[in-house]
């Protein structure tokens, strides 16, 4: 009787998901040529008079400090974008979902939202948009503007890395170390890395430099739930690296400068662009971090003395006093902006479908939100931009990091591509 039960379930739910896939296919046929107001061509995400973008982030996983802020700056750029007559006399809305850093709520999530959205201003996590890229480049062809800067994600016309691969942060990185911190020919350096995607692209990087430069890598691999990195510095510093670079989250790069500092481990640490959020300097690792660790970033910090820094800093404290500023909110305007840009330009074409506004950002050569680094979206094939800044925290400014290197790209980032 429990072998039928189940066949009957099964079944059940495989006819759930044909209707269900049925109704999304058919919603989007209906959707396909919808027209609006002064002959403007639009589709899936618009209803009404509202284009509706997706945002999946991380609020309560290994990235909800970054995930929070990339948010908050999302929701302020489309309530002054809508304050300023929103695009072709539709309202931006967006409609947010946390995974937790979950790949299976991650997927959900897309799946959810997919066929209601226009495309996403955020996706957070390389793994995760990986995991339904095919999906994105075969049926949905959303625009999707990811904070996420795996190499495997290039190539897609649909799929935008904004700023660095982690390959070419890396590459960068490494070369901010040989430069400026006495690293040299000869040298061993480890190398701290989530497994997947992010953690595996930027391992690609170092190995490169490596190469290129003449230093051995001493590789630790580790997963986004080990938080205390004790055996890791007890690895690295045994097998006599002079300096450590750290492809993971802001716990795991606390864990690692702190025990390090504990243990008489003297060596400098440079990160990739996520791995530290200023609540950091509050922790006792705060001192160690201050003294050795560094961050490469696509962008100059929120922290920058431009215009449009000083100006997000302003509308983001008034918009949410309780909260602090970091990295997180340049990541996250940064994106939006960029599909503000390709709305604009899709509203001017008066074609707002996904195809329009794929085909809107294209066209977009040399973005300047105000963080020091043009944004270039002209090919698929590579990222927007190859240069990295070079910072260091610093509580004592705003958003807790200062720069110490201005942006660049190595020469050896100069003469590498992804995936070659």
């Amino acid at each position: 009787m429990s072998t039928t039960y189940a066949a009957r379930m099964a079944a059940g739910a495989l006819a759930a998901l044909l209707v269900l896939a049925g109704c999304s296919s058919k919603a989007k046929d209906d959707n396909e040529d919808k027209g609006a107001a002064g002959g403007v061509k639009t589709g899936d995400g618009i209803s009404g008079k509202t284009i509706t973008l997706g945002v999946l982030t991380d609020m309560t996983g290994v990235y909800a400090t970054l995930g929070k802020s990339v948010t908050q700056a999302q929701q302020l750029y489309v309530k002054q974008l809508n304050a300023d007559g929103g695009v072709c006399g539709y309202k931006v809305a967006l409609t947010v979902r946390d995974h937790g850093y979950d790949p299976q709520k991650a997927v959900a999530g897309y799946t959810e939202l997919e066929p209601k959205v226009l495309g996403f201003a955020q996706f957070i996590g390389s793994p995760f948009v990986a995991a339904v890229k095919q999906r994105i480049d075969g049926q949905d062809k959303g625009l999707v503007l990811p904070q996420a800067w795996s190499a495997s994600l290039l190539g897609s016309p649909y799929i935008r890395v904004i700023g660095s691969t982690y390959d070419i942060e890396t590459i960068n990185a490494v070369d901010f170390l040989m430069k400026e911190k006495g690293i040299k020919k000869g040298d061993k350096i480890g190398h701290v890395y989530f497994e997947g995607d992010y953690g595996e692209s930027a391992l690609v990087g170092s190995k490169h430099m490596a190469k290129e430069s003449g230093l051995t890598v001493v590789e630790q691999k580790i997963k986004p739930t080990d938080n205390d990195m004790t055996a890791q510095v007890a690895a690295l510093k045994k097998a006599g690296v002079k300096a450590v670079v750290i492809s993971a989250g802001p716990r795991q790069a606390a864990s690692l400068v702190g025990v390090a500092a504990a243990g008489g481990f003297d060596v400098p640490v440079i990160g990739n662009n996520s791995a530290f959020a200023p609540q950091l300097l509050a922790t006792q690792a705060g001192p160690a971090l201050m003294k050795n660790y560094y961050v490469a970033n696509p962008s100059l910090p929120i922290g920058a003395d431009t215009p449009g820094a000083k100006k997000l800093v302003a509308d983001y404290k008034k918009a949410y006093p309780k909260d602090s500023l970091d990295n997180g909110v340049v990541a996250g305007w940064t994106a939006v902006s960029a599909f503000g840009e390709a709305l604009k330009k899709a509203c001017d074409s008066k074609d707002l479908t996904r195809e329009g506004v794929d085909k809107a950002l294209l066209t977009i050569d040399a973005l300047d939100t105000g963080f020091g680094i043009p944004q270039n979206f002209t090919d698929p094939n590579s990222p927007s931009s190859k240069q990295s800044v070079i910072l260091q925290p610093d509580k004592s400014v705003t958003g807790g990091m200062k720069v110490v290197r201005e942006a660049e790209a190595s020469t050896v980032a100069e003469g590498y591509t992804p995936g070659a």
